[in-house]
């Protein structure tokens, strides 16, 4: 038999959910089996699955060592050391300056991600043991391209997780981005459109009026400062989609520089050659948290920034 006592960072969940984190190889029949026959307990009584957990409830497993050991493993992938540019960090998250080139979340069981990265931190740090990895994991709260740098969010609790992803969702989380493109922009001005994605190649079009499949976008740039050929803008994000301001952009004419997916191959060349550009110059500069409830209300407000990363500084140094 164990006994589990439901800390702060796994409270605000449903027992059923909790139990499909700590019993990760079982299938949820088996511990629904055992909660009906009362070889899984909440508090001494019998329970279903849908309970939430508060902080202090206690959850019985009235179940062999060998069993518990059979259906619950521990996934700690070891990963190579990364010093992590951490902007802000606290008890319920941590803001992280992402290089280009890493990716935030990993597409392959054998990548390295971010959130590897992450949680290697924290375990070195103290901050996370392999033991509470059984029923919880940290993760980041929103996705960068790999080749994008700049703010990720990532959450150190459940509360933080589940807050700070919600509000990237429903887009109350304000998000700015810089980023070098071809041509010389002087106004500021909003772009709408209808994009589509290809699940098969990962990219997408953009269109002026709406065709099958499409969702609309609305994207709002102003410059910054400019040399001929050139400008650095200042973007918001109306709307967040897949490749949204590269492809918005590329549709107007004024590519992002370094970008080989959506850009113009000359300028890419150019820029690789007089620059040693190696990525797109898109970067996520800064964001603006909403009004949020507890245990994240002192965040309430609070903006941070990310400085622009060196390869911007190198083609924009000299510019008005």
């Amino acid at each position: 038999m164990q006994s589990l006592i439901v800390s702060k960072n796994e409270a605000g969940q449903r027992l059923d959910k909790l139990l499909s984190k700590y019993l990760n190889l079982a299938e949820k029949s088996f511990f629904y089996k055992m909660m009906r026959k009362k070889n899984i307990t909440l508090n001494g009584r019998k329970c279903e699955g849908s309970e939430m957990l508060v902080e202090g409830d206690e959850i019985k497993l009235f179940l062999s060592d060998e069993t518990i050991e059979k259906f619950s493993q521990v996934k700690l992938q070891k990963v190579k050391k990364v010093s992590l540019n951490i902007i802000y960090e606290d008890e319920h998250i941590l803001l992280v300056n992402k290089p280009a080139g890493m990716l935030s979340q990993k597409a392959r069981e054998s990548d390295e991600s971010l959130v590897e990265y992450m949680i290697d931190y924290l375990v070195s740090s103290g901050q996370l043991s392999t033991e509470q990895l059984r029923s919880f994991r940290p993760s980041v709260c929103n996705r960068l391209d790999r080749n994008t740098s700049g703010l990720v969010v990532g959450g150190k609790s459940l509360a933080g997780l589940q807050l700070m992803s919600a509000s990237f969702k429903d887009r109350s989380i304000h998000k700015y981005y810089q980023c070098v493109v071809k041509g010389q922009i002087t106004e500021k001005q909003m772009i709408t459109g209808y994009l589509i994605k290809s699940e098969t190649s990962n990219q997408v079009t953009v269109h002026k009026q709406e065709v099958p499949g499409s969702a609309p976008i609305a994207t709002e740039y102003e410059p910054v400062k400019w040399q001929e050929g050139y400008t650095l803008l200042k973007v918001t994000l109306i709307t967040g989609r897949t490749h949204q301001i590269r492809a918005h952009l590329s549709s107007i004419g004024h590519p992002i520089v370094g970008d080989y997916k959506y850009g113009d191959s000359k300028v890419n060349e150019e820029a690789k050659r007089l620059y040693h550009i190696q990525s797109q110059l898109l970067h996520s500069y800064q964001v603006t948290f909403p009004k949020l409830s507890e245990p994240l209300a002192y965040l309430s407000g609070r903006t941070f920034y990310a400085p622009l990363p060196k390869t911007f500084s190198k083609i924009c140094k000299d510019w008005r």
